[in-house]
């Protein structure tokens, strides 16, 4: 037997390929960026202040003789809560149109995991607020954000 129409337009398209997207703490919410923009994880560092920066950004390290911008996602994303602030998540160059090194000093990293983009609900969010959607993963929302920051 021959395929009908029928048959034809009932035939699901690939489903898209899951992300990897890494799980970090900021305060008492979990939140996850795309691992495509991120070049490393570091401890967190001595940081000199730059006087009269913006207030969400915390100063600058030597990172491996490159200067490194470090800002605080908490007040970028208005987060409340106090944490660890041990580790940051350094972008990839490529990711940002920053001209430069560019961290976030997060509270922890929890994992990296896959995924999948039909569970990623973006109808809370607002456009250039930062926020791509929220997964549901294990019982519990997680906010992937994206990393358009300025250091202005």
């Amino acid at each position: 037997m021959g395929a009908t129409e029928t048959d034809t337009e009932t035939e699901a398209e690939p489903a898209a390929e899951p992300t990897k997207v890494l799980e970090f703490g900021l305060g008492e919410d979990t939140y996850c960026l795309g691992i495509g923009v991120i070049d490393e994880i570091v401890d967190a560092g001595e940081l000199t202040r730059i006087p009269n920066s913006p207030g969400h950004v915390e100063g600058v390290m030597d990172l491996r003789g490159r200067t490194t911008t470090i800002i605080d996602p908490k007040t970028l994303f208005d987060v409340d809560g106090e944490g660890a602030r041990d580790r940051i998540v350094v972008f990839d160059d490529d990711a940002l149109d920053e001209g430069g090194a560019v961290g976030w000093m997060v509270d922890e990293v929890y994992q990296v995991r896959d995924v999948d983009p039909a569970t990623v609900d973006d109808s809370t969010t607002v456009e250039d607020d930062g926020v791509r959607g929220i997964v549901k993963a294990d019982g519990r929302f997680v906010v992937w954000v994206e990393p358009d920051v300025t250091t202005e």
